[in-house]
């Protein structure tokens, strides 16, 4: 075999810089706004009433220290297994990066898991499948979209974020359709001072609301495949956040306006009881809607597993058989096969209640030790890289305290 023939059919070795901010953007929103808005808003309504859409700014003001903190390791160190590369870099320590990998790796598996679980009941509506058939189905079908090449199956899940956002911003021009009231009861919104009741009360759902926000953070496994990281990164981490925030804040205010929060409260589909109410369509659009958002859901996280899986291979934490890229679609699809097999183990095999809970908390501390590493990188430099995006040096101890905090009131809640 010559040289020639040789190179035309080995696996190329690194992953290609073929994502651009509009990529990054919709993988961002497709990973971060999910189907849990669609439940979370009655559960929110219930905790704290019209004051409900002040939670999400306040989660989101929390995330945005986490966001910075993630921007600048990111630009950093622009790979794949993004965290634990950074756990690598400031402590070395392989049990810790090890650690790091896996856990990262099993909280997004859980919550693929119980969206693909949870999907069934929505494709009921237009598929009569026995349940378990339904999710071999979804989870093997969203398997091959995630092995496509990245820009192809990051482009489909992009197209499905925008349906998925769409449901979301179709609500919030009916709402504001309704007429005025939707402005001039802004006031609403914030608690008197002195009402110390209320402000425990959003205090509760802030952490509800932060849970709603997380994925973000999932846009620096791909950062090794944007075109220019430096830039697009921190760009898209923000965009991400701030879109979600926004967003989010206008669909509970509406619900919260437009419903009594009692009722939504009650509601097993609380923002189809919106939609409806707003609209008079039938129930069957957000259905659909719904379908898509958890499709959608379980795709962004197979793509980052698959990543994660292939830069702890490539840091030689996992078998380097799992690095290996394939020529034609050159994605890691032994990894990302790994990830499917995993998350359709979990979906079938699993009881997801408990487990769901889990990946907040999981998230949490490693947003924590995210925070940790770059104080620990920080201190150990006069100057930062040339070429980086770079964060005030408070930031990260905020970052730090604030998910120890959510933590701790988690658990004492």
């Amino acid at each position: 075999m010559t040289d020639g023939s040789r190179n035309q059919i080995e696996a190329p070795h690194r992953l290609r810089r073929t994502l651009t901010l509009t990529h990054a953007v919709l993988y961002g929103l497709g990973v971060t706004i999910g189907a849990g808005i669609y439940v979370l808003v009655g559960i929110a309504a219930g905790r704290s009433g019209m004051h409900a859409p002040l939670a999400f700014l306040g989660a989101a003001l929390v995330m945005s220290f986490s966001a910075a903190a993630f921007a600048e390791l990111g630009t950093r160190m622009p790979v794949s297994a993004s965290e634990a590369a950074y756990l690598e870099k400031a402590f070395n320590r392989g049990w810790l990066t090890l650690g790091v990998g896996l856990l990262v790796i099993a909280t997004a598996m859980i919550s693929a898991a119980t969206v693909a679980a949870g999907s069934v009941g929505y494709i009921s509506v237009f598929v009569a499948l026995p349940e378990g058939l339904a999710i071999v189905v979804v989870v093997l079908a969203m398997g091959l979209v995630a092995s496509l090449a990245t820009v192809q199956s990051v482009t489909f899940a992009g197209v499905m974020t925008i349906v998925e956002v769409g449901g979301l911003l179709l609500i919030i021009l009916a709402g504001f359709g309704q007429g005025t009231d939707i402005v001039t009861r802004l006031p609403e919104i914030l608690p008197s001072i002195g009402d110390t009741r209320a402000w425990i009360g959003v205090a509760g759902t802030t952490l509800l609301a932060v849970f709603a926000f997380i994925g973000f953070e999932h846009l620096v496994n791909i950062a090794e495949e944007l075109r220019q990281p430096s830039r697009t990164l921190p760009r898209a981490l923000f965009l991400t956040l701030g879109m979600t925030a926004l967003i989010y804040t206008l669909v509970v205010w509406i619900a919260v306006a437009a419903v009594p929060p009692s009722e939504l409260a009650s509601s097993p589909a609380p923002l189809a009881l919106v939609f409806e109410r707003l609209t008079g369509m039938p129930l069957v659009t957000i259905s659909f809607i719904a379908v898509i958002a958890t499709l959608n859901g379980i795709i962004v996280h197979m793509i980052m597993i698959g990543r994660v899986i292939y830069g702890m291979a490539e840091q030689g934490k996992f078998p380097k058989v799992l690095a290996v890229l394939n020529p034609l679609t050159q994605t890691p699809l032994l990894a990302t096969a790994v990830g499917v097999g995993g998350i359709l183990a979990l979906a079938l095999a699993v009881p997801l209640a408990g487990l769901a809970d889990l990946t907040a908390r999981f998230t949490l501390v490693v947003f924590a030790l995210i925070n940790a590493a770059l104080i620990r990188i920080k201190s150990r430099e006069k100057m930062p890289p040339a070429g980086i995006f770079v964060c005030p040096r408070w930031v990260p101890f905020a970052g730090l305290l604030s998910s120890i905090a959510l933590l701790a009131f988690d658990f004492l809640d």
